[in-house]
């Protein structure tokens, strides 16, 4: 990579986990080498605004109880400008908002300095917006059609990595070991909670575990452990998306690893996590500090390489890349490893895992982020062989 290259960060974006993608950007902004790479940062307001300023840190403002940011505090932010990032390959990066014919003009790294007309805003982009809207191929499609590279999986299987419905489909029709589970939509949990409910405890033993299969950091997820608390928790789980998992819940361990590579894949030493609650949600993750993660976990040598080969296997089975962070149980009572799932952009933050089993592989936390950036590039260059006209 000659001389530097140009990094839209994007981050914050509209879904529950707004406050940890501003974390995760925070953490990535601050190992990108500032002599190999000039950052242009660009958040998504919780309301869908998307804006820009020559410093990060503008931008960088909350986190988990924090309140993130809205666009009730736009005006308090000194030298940010709205923009938007337009699906013509012509432009290749943002664009002033109410402002036609401007394109390709955008505020950089450098305070003032404007990109000329023609000059590529981006050279890459590094999504940071986890959840629905940024982590499920919507913003993945945008940059598809902007031609921009971009870090991780593309669109199919950024949907995939979201879906845990049609994920668990994927891994079903591969083989793959799981946990058995049901899907429920919104409109049914609306009209007979009860009977969903009736159907999940004909089919699977409590305890079990209820979740919008479109989402991600534990949020609205549920462990039931009493019969007559499945419905309301069915309900709760829809509040967040129109489809509901419910997987029946194993005594098991739970152990994460990371991929790393488009093609040729490679899976990082394993991790086990230790909740500081009755299972690993929102605040036992980012909240409280009394979670245990183990690195390397204390598993056999035979069990850890099983979970890395199911790492990469699930990694392939959605056609993933760049990078993804899979979740196994592994069953106390005959050490089985069930595959949970596939994190397509997983967290970034400071005490999360991706980051900290690589750095335990030996790629610290600067030059994961920079092989991250060289496989977009890599994969961009793969995308760009196909055949997409077929006249002279």
């Amino acid at each position: 990579m000659a001389g530097r290259l140009r990094v839209g960060v994007i981050f914050g974006g509209r879904s529950v986990e707004h406050e940890v993608s501003l974390m995760s950007a925070r953490a990535v902004i601050g190992n990108l080498d500032p002599a190999k790479f000039e950052i242009i940062p660009v958040a998504i307001t919780k309301e869908g605004s998307w804006i820009t300023a020559p410093d990060p840190a503008i931008l960088l403002q909350g986190g988990p109880g924090r309140g993130g940011l809205t666009d009730a505090v736009l005006p308090r932010l000194a030298g940010a400008s709205a923009a938007a990032l337009t699906g013509d390959p012509g432009a290749r990066g943002l664009v002033p908002t109410g402002a036609p014919g401007a394109r390709g003009l955008v505020p950089t790294g450098a305070p003032g300095r404007p990109v000329a007309p023609g000059e590529r805003a981006f050279d890459v982009v590094f999504p940071l917006v986890h959840g629905p809207l940024g982590e499920d191929g919507t913003l993945q499609g945008l940059l598809e059609l902007a031609g921009i590279p971009y870090v991780g999986s593309g669109v199919a299987a950024s949907a995939l990595g979201m879906d845990k419905a049609l994920m668990k489909e994927v891994f079903a029709a591969k083989g793959l070991p799981m946990t058995p589970h049901r899907v429920f939509l919104r409109r049914r949990l609306r009209e007979d909670a009860a009977g969903a409910a009736g159907e999940a405890l004909g089919a699977m033993s409590l305890p079990l575990f209820v979740k919008p299969a479109n989402g991600g950091s534990s949020v609205g997820v549920t462990k039931v452990k009493r019969e007559s608390d499945l419905a309301p928790a069915l309900v709760k789980a829809a509040a967040y998306d129109r489809k509901v998992v419910v997987e029946e819940g194993v005594d098991a361990r739970e152990v994460e690893c990371a991929v790393l590579g488009n093609d040729d894949p490679e899976a990082s030493v394993v991790g086990e996590i230790v909740p500081s609650r009755e299972f690993y949600d929102y605040e036992a993750k980012y909240i409280d500090d009394d979670s245990e993660l183990i690195i390397p976990a204390k598993l056999t040598a035979a069990r850890a390489s099983e979970v890395r080969g199911l790492a990469v296997a699930a990694f392939r089975a959605l056609d993933a890349a760049g990078m993804a962070r899979v979740d196994f149980f592994v069953r106390r009572a005959d050490g089985a490893v069930l595959l949970n799932e596939v994190n397509t952009i997983p967290g970034f933050t400071p005490i999360s895992m991706y980051p900290r089993l690589w750095a335990a592989s030996g790629i610290p936390f600067p030059d994961l982020v920079e092989r991250l950036i060289r496989l977009a590039l890599e994969r961009h260059r793969d995308r760009e062989e196909s055949v997409r006209s077929l006249g002279a």
